[in-house]
């Protein structure tokens, strides 16, 4: 059996943008005993976590949800309602936003790429105004798609997805809207049915603070009648046959039951905390993440006040400084995991994650590793970004969470 050497001391610091830490309680929830998922308790499982996911994407219609990656809920979203052939307009906002393209391009599609040139086009989210202008101009209303980034994981930027509905309805034009929340969903709000969403793409290891391996499709009635008239070949991926067994509490294969075992006790601290608590919470964290990049006298990777991620950081680099060969040090130093740079920006900066699991010491801990790496590494800092952030969470102070019991 291979042997591996796991941080021998104190904990480590898993401050990547996904995987987030699971906590002890959904562990514990993972490890109960395998059921029969033909048999009824399974079906008891199966309809309160298909209930208490639906709270999460705020919608009423049905939520798919597959023993995968985020990277096949992507492929279900465009094999389930569109054809060969078909033009799709997606919005470059990152490195996520770029691979699902490249999916659509294996499917047959026909994407085409809007966006901001250059690497600064990965600093702001998605601009409305573009795809408004796109629409209008396809007279024949050949897109039968548009596809964007809610929460773009590579950057740090979140982009306004009521903002992209209204400009689809403004152009006048039939298309359906897909949205990716990969990284987004229970972090930042976010509101299927209100925003006229057709299909939202989500998966378990970020905000659901789950291991990798569930992925999720909330589908409007919109795309469904869409997935009746689709040619891209799907079998495991259909929406159609899934719902129908969802409506027992069963699905048609074998499904994870350990991990619905974890989803559904983390639906119960999520929705225990609060859908409203939780989002103040990671906007919070965030501020004073941003807060502390300040005090560096660095920048940000998201130039945009207005989309700033409650999710995670981008921390840019300064010119001729290695942000990989940085987050080397600070891992080998301080057992401390901060995301890499993807794409366009590999090298130029790092991201510190501040979602799921995460509290005020938690995030102290992981910029305090970050300032003294950074100290290491030679880069000239202006001020101490851990006592910024201090001083935000003093001032920006959360509710106790624990009371005490008379």
């Amino acid at each position: 059996m291979l042997k591996l050497d796991f941080h021998p001391a104190g904990r480590h610091f898993l401050q990547i943008p996904g995987p987030s830490p699971v906590p002890d309680r959904i562990l514990r929830a993972m490890s109960y005993p395998t059921i029969d998922h033909r048999g009824p308790e399974f079906a008891a499982l199966g309809l309160a976590v298909l209930d208490g996911i639906k709270k999460v994407f705020k919608t009423t219609q049905p939520v798919v949800i597959y023993p995968a990656s985020g990277t096949g809920a992507w492929e279900a979203a465009l094999t389930n309602t569109l054809s060969p052939g078909d033009a799709v307009l997606m919005y470059e906002t990152g490195h996520f936003a770029t691979l699902w393209k490249r999916m659509a391009e294996s499917l047959g599609l026909k994407p085409e790429f809007l966006g901001l040139p250059g690497v600064e086009g990965w600093r702001r989210g998605v601009q409305a105004d573009m795809i408004e202008a796109r629409l209008r101009a396809d007279a024949d209303h050949e897109i039968k798609a548009v596809c964007v980034v809610h929460n773009e994981t590579s950057t740090g930027v979140t982009s306004d997805i009521a903002a992209v509905r209204r400009a689809i309805d403004a152009a006048g034009h039939p298309a359906l809207f897909m949205v990716d929340t990969i990284s987004g969903l229970a972090c930042a709000d976010y509101r299927h049915d209100e925003w006229g969403v057709d299909v939202t793409v989500s998966g378990s290891q970020k905000g659901l603070m789950l291991p990798p391996g569930i992925s999720f499709n909330a589908v409007s009635r919109k795309a469904l009648e869409a997935s009746r008239a689709a040619k891209l070949p799907r079998a495991f991926w259909n929406w159609v046959e899934i719902v129908e067994m969802n409506r027992q509490g069963y699905w048609p294969y074998t499904p994870n039951t350990n991990l619905l075992y974890g989803l559904s006790e983390a639906l119960d601290m999520i929705l225990g905390e609060g859908l409203d608590n939780v989002f103040a919470r990671h906007q919070r964290l965030a501020a004073a993440c941003r807060a502390a990049v300040q005090a560096w006298g660095l920048e940000t990777q998201c130039v945009d006040p207005a989309a700033h991620s409650p999710v995670l950081t981008g921390v840019v680099m300064p010119a001729g400084v290695d942000a990989d060969a940085v987050r080397k040090l600070i891992y080998e130093h301080f057992d401390l995991s901060l995301g890499t740079g993807l794409g366009k920006v590999k090298g130029r900066m790092f991201r510190i994650g501040h979602l799921g699991d995460c509290n005020d010491l938690t995030l102290m801990a992981a910029l305090a590793g970050c300032e003294m790496g950074l100290r290491l590494a030679g880069v000239p800092l202006r001020a101490s970004g851990v006592g910024a952030a201090m001083d935000y969470l003093a001032q920006h102070e959360s509710a106790p969470r624990l009371k005490a019991v008379a």
